[in-house]
Formats: structure tokens, C-alpha cells, sequence
């Protein structure tokens, strides 16, 4: 990684012309080298991010990176290199076949799968789909007048923010022996940020390739006023309650859905909800959760680094436990279609993985869910969550921020977080009414993919105790450090 000068930013990091030609000349010397299928990818991103606590912009960063990686395969074995000299690119390639020909001595050929079709009707995206004029303009000093309004709203309430808005530009090429060359840059908006008021604290994510999207000025009043109005939080009982949970709340939720059995690995491997419970109904038809890249909302994307379109794939559909994504190695084991979701991160072996998970939404409004509910609590996001039984689709985590009771259909006294233990299934199929709002926000990090999500009404969510546990053992400052 490299730092640069804002000024750059608004333009990929490599560019179409270098990066399909950095990917061509590895496949050419791997295939030189002896390798029987070559492929290479090359991902890039250029972005400006401006940190900001309290009253100052804490840390502005600029940052270029760039990765190209190599795979090489030599009777059924293969071997990957990954490296950030475009230079090199060759050496990669033979670097690469030279290790698949020595795991190929040393463990045996392996019988090469057939590659699997894509048997999707892909669609096009729509023209803008990808790049935002807007969202590429949104530079250093634009970001920096946005971070003041932010600070000084905060301040004038009383209270301090902590966060970041950032712009990024993202590209991915790949070439492979058979003759795919595909290239795409895409633009990226992005800002999270928590303001505290006394003990009160609410917080906002969003993200999307178009900037107008986040709607900041907007955002900015209403996270403010939530923070005012969490001020003098109580605990929580413990108990069963309606809740509604909010937009950031139900991505969280979702987040999960990998660990759940949705992948083609899983379906290979016989475990998990696509293997074991396909056809099942868990949820009302109003629940459709899909992994969906070609969605307008999050950050769509035309393939993977595979080369293979990606498609959308439906996880839960209208309530029914339904399909997994697929990358090419997991579809050729499972005997299903490639559905283009490879992803392949810097610590991680390659694997299937959602990445542009997607619930659609509904039609009420948040203050009429709330008014469904006779005595409840209204959650802002949830925090901490960990998987506890795949299987079961269990997790534990806490509540967090702007988090109120529901009495008589209205937000009253705020509560500090609570714990809970929860089947995602469980309470996905307890589901009576939808938000018409989604906000994104990523899947660990941008690199990842997304999650959108609206509001939900769940009719019965068990919280255990509240107070200090892991959901509220961070503070603003730590969390968008």
C-alpha cells in the first residue's frame, strides 16, 4: 500500500489498459511455463478516507493498492501467487506453475473437474450502475466541509461525533487461458459515524457507489436527535419482547448467512440449510433474502474474480430456504450452476462467499411498525454477534445505541444494551411487517461485499441480561479507530 495525493483519486489505481495487460502476460508465462490452465486477476482501489473524533479531522488518509494474483494448475494440482509489482507479473505466473508441477510430483495428479456452466440469464446493468460522477468528485476538501457540519451539529447539541466519510474507486481485471478478458471499475461511498450525547449515543452506516445516496444532511440531524433522545437509559429486563428492529439491526442479522450452509462447499459437503432443508418455509413470504450483485442499492458488481458473471442467487425465497452461491471449484463438487461468487481475501483460502446480500423491503414507514407494537423495544443495530450453532442459525451478541422501549405504539425510555441468544431462522420466521428504507453496510470490510436491509416487526425476541458484556465494551472513539 501506497499513499497518495487526493488529487488522484477519482481514477482507478491501475486502469483497464495496464491491468488486463498485467493479467495476460502472467497467464503467458504460466501456459509457457507448463502450467495446463492458467488464470489471473488483479483488484485495485484508490480512496480518500477522513477520520474525525470530537472537533477535529484526526486522520486523513489517502491510499493506492493494488494485488495481482496468479493461479496455475499442472495435472489437477494448482498453486496461487500473489504480488503488487506489475512487473513481475510474468514471474508470478512461472512462480506459480513451478509450485503446482512440484505439489503434482509430490502428491499425485488429480483428476481435473469439468468447469460448470453458468446457466443464469445474467441481465445487464443498468447504465450508471457502477460509477457515480458525484461520488468520484467527492475529494478531500468536500469530505473535510461535510466532517465540520457533522462536528459542529454534534456540538451544538451538546455532544461529540466520532467516525468517517470516505470515497473509493475500485477495479478488478481478469484473464484466463480460455480466452475470458474482463475488466470493471466501480465507484465507492461510505460513512459511518456515532454521536454521543451525554450517556445517549445513536449511530449511522451506508454505503453505495452513488454519493447522493447517503443523504448526509439528513442523516446527520436525525442521528443527532436520537443521541439527545437516549440520554438517561435504564436496563433492560430480561424478557421477551416485540421489537422492531432497525435497518442497520436487520443487515447485522443477515450478516451471518455464510456460516448457515448457503455455499456451495456446504451443499458439497452435505451440511448446513441449502444441503439439508431446501423447500423448507422458516419465514412469511414477505421475508426474500437473496445474494444479488447486480442490485442497485450496496455495491454491485458484474463478475467475480473468477471471470464468472454474477448472478443473483436467492437464499430465502418469499420465506423458502432456496439456493447457494457458488464459485467455480465449490459448483463443480456440488453439481450446480457457477453463480460468479468466488471470493478470494488476502488471509483466507479461496472459498464461495455471499457478498451483496439483499432483503427486500416493504412499505411501512419506522414510526408505523412502531405503532404495531403495544409494548416492545425498538433496536437501533445490534453489535458483537457470534455464530453459536450453524446448524441452528443461533448467535449471541447485544443491542446497541439509540435502543428504546415501545409503549402503546411510541418510543419512550431509553435502554442501555442487552445480550441476547437468538436463532436467525427463529426470528426471521416471527416476521409481520417490513420497513420501506434499506441502508448497506459492509460485510466486514468493503473487500467483503454488503448487506442491505430494511426494518423489521419481530413478534417475540428474547433479551437476556443487560449492562456491561461484550455489547458495550466499546467506545465511539474505539470503534471507528
Amino acid at each position: 500500500m501506497t499513499t497518495s495525493t487526493f488529487l488522484d483519486l477519482a481514477e482507478p489505481a491501475v486502469g483497464a489498459d495496464r491491468a488486463v495487460a498485467a493479467c495476460a502476460e502472467a497467464v503467458r508465462a504460466a501456459r509457457a511455463a507448463g502450467a495446463d490452465e492458467a488464470e489471473a486477476f488483479l483488484s485495485g482501489r484508490a480512496g480518500g478516507y477522513t477520520r474525525f473524533a470530537v472537533d477535529r479531522v484526526h486522520q486523513p488518509q489517502d491510499v493506492h493498492e493494488r494485488q495481482l494474483m496468479v493461479r496455475a494448475v499442472v495435472d489437477g494440482r494448482s498453486a496461487r501467487v500473489a504480488t503488487t509489482d506489475l512487473a513481475g507479473a510474468a514471474d508470478a505466473g512461472r512462480r506459480a506453475t513451478g509450485r503446482a508441477a512440484a505439489l503434482a510430483r509430490a502428491a499425485g495428479p488429480l483428476p481435473v473437474l469439468p468447469a460448470p456452466a453458468s446457466g443464469h440469464d445474467v441481465g445487464v446493468l443498468a447504465p450508471g450502475t457502477l460509477w457515480d460522477p458525484a461520488t468520484a468528485a467527492w475529494g478531500t476538501p468536500e469530505r473535510v466541509d461535510a466532517v465540520r457540519g457533522l462536528m459542529r451539529a454534534a456540538g451544538a447539541a451538546g455532544g461529540e461525533a466520532f467516525g468517517m466519510l470516505g470515497r473509493a474507486v475500485t477495479e478488478l481485471a481478469v484473464v484466463d487461458h480460455d480466452g475470458v478478458e474482463r475488466y470493471a471499475a466501480a465507484t465507492e461511498a461510505f460513512g459511518t459515524f456515532t454521536v454521543r450525547i451525554d450517556d445517549g449515543t445513536s449511530h449511522w452506516v451506508d454505503l453505495d457507489r452513488r454519493l447522493a445516496v447517503l443523504d448526509l444532511d439528513a442523516v446527520v440531524a436525525r442521528t443527532v436527535e436520537e443521541a439527545g433522545r437516549a440520554r438517561g437509559r435504564v436496563d433492560l429486563a430480561d424478557g421477551t419482547y416485540d421489537v422492531v428492529l432497525g435497518p442497520l439491526a436487520t443487515g447485522e442479522l443477515l450478516e451471518g448467512f455464510h456460516a448457515y450452509g448457503f455455499t456451495g462447499d456446504a451443499v458439497a459437503d452435505g451440511v448446513g440449510a441449502v444441503a439439508r432443508r431446501r423447500g423448507e418455509r422458516v419465514a412469511p413470504e414477505t421475508v426474500d433474502v437473496a445474494d444479488d450483485p447486480r442490485a442497485v442499492r450496496g455495491l454491485p458488481f458484474p463478475f467475480d474474480p473468477e471471470g464468472t458473471d454474477s448472478v443473483r442467487v436467492p437464499l430465502l425465497d418469499h420465506g423458502v430456504v432456496a439456493d447457494a452461491v457458488t464459485d467455480r471449484a465449490s459448483a463443480a463438487r456440488a453439481g450446480l450452476p457457477a453463480t460468479g461468487h468466488a471470493h478470494i481475501a488476502r488471509e483466507e483460502t479461496p472459498h464461495p462467499a455471499p457478498a451483496s446480500l439483499t432483503m427486500a423491503p416493504g412499505s411501512a414507514s419506522v414510526d408505523e411498525l412502531v405503532g404495531g407494537v403495544e409494548r416492545g423495544v425498538y433496536v437501533q443495530r445490534l453489535w458483537y454477534l457470534r455464530v453459536v450453532d450453524p446448524a441452528a442459525t443461533t448467535l449471541t451478541g447485544g443491542s446497541r445505541d439509540a435502543c428504546f422501549l415501545i409503549e402503546d405504539g411510541r418510543l419512550t425510555t431509553p435502554v442501555r444494551p442487552a445480550r441476547f441468544t437468538e436463532s436467525v431462522f427463529g426470528v426471521l420466521s416471527r416476521v409481520d411487517a417490513l420497513g420501506a428504507d434499506v441502508l448497506a453496510q459492509p460485510l466486514a470490510n468493503v473487500w467483503n461485499g454488503a448487506v442491505s436491509a430494511p426494518a423489521l416487526r419481530v413478534r417475540g425476541f428474547r433479551f437476556g441480561s443487560a449492562g456491561s458484556a461484550a455489547a458495550t465494551s466499546q467506545s465511539p472513539e474505539e470503534e471507528t479507530a
